[in-house]
């Protein structure tokens, strides 16, 4: 089962998320400057806002949304804080595009879309995650790209890890996967996850902590 807006909400508000490091996740960096990243962009679960801010700051049209009010308004602090005032986000239930197509149309069509870490929340939830992979296909534009980064089940770790297969088999009719490969998800240590990093051994430096991650590249037929 996935958690509610209002467990993102309290996660923010007392700033214990795991997943806010203060800057974007390298593997988006690296994305970008490949240039992976193009036209109008989407980023879903934009959580603290991190590479809503970046790509606005490197001058793309990108909107970040979020199920969680608090973690827009985090979002909306950290722009302005960062100085980057226009970075644009809304509070939007990426789930319920896909259960309710027509609700896509408000937000219109995207050339690229960036998932950091939202995926894999639906791993153990089939019917979200179908539903969210409808909405990712409503509103990415025929020939359009979803990067997907999301915790790898290839080793023990924190937070919900998924495999391969389950992105494969995820993405079928409509998609084709023209990448999949391992790579670093960046977190960092806080009361949410330090028994399981304690009970794991995982190694931190400085509270900051790398995990292994997968990187799908997947296009929009």
């Amino acid at each position: 089962m996935t958690q509610t807006a209002e467990f993102w909400n309290t996660v923010y508000d007392n700033d214990t998320a795991p997943w806010v490091i203060g800057e974007p996740q390298p593997a988006i960096v690296a994305l970008e400057r490949e240039g992976r990243i193009t036209g109008r962009v989407l980023d879903p679960g934009s959580g603290a806002g991190e590479h809503t801010i970046m790509l606005t700051r490197l001058g793309y049209d990108v909107l970040g949304v979020d199920l969680s009010p608090s973690a827009v308004a985090y979002a909306q602090r950290n722009a302005a804080e960062k100085g980057v005032p226009t970075a644009q986000f809304r509070v939007v239930d990426a789930v319920r595009v896909g259960r309710e197509p027509e609700s896509g149309t408000v937000l219109g069509v995207f050339d690229t879309i960036v998932d950091s870490a939202l995926f894999h929340v639906f791993g153990e939830d089939p019917e979200a995650r179908a539903d969210y992979v409808r909405g990712l296909h409503a509103l990415c534009k025929p020939g359009g790209y979803v990067h997907v980064l999301a915790l790898s089940n290839a080793e023990p770790g924190i937070g919900p890890r998924i495999s391969d297969t389950l992105i494969r088999e995820s993405f079928g009719d409509g998609w084709e996967l023209e990448d999949l490969r391992p790579s670093t998800y960046r977190g960092r240590v806080t009361g949410l996850v330090a028994d399981d990093v304690d009970k794991l051994g995982l190694e931190s430096e400085d509270g900051i902590i790398d995990t292994v991650a997968w990187l799908a590249r997947i296009r929009r037929i």
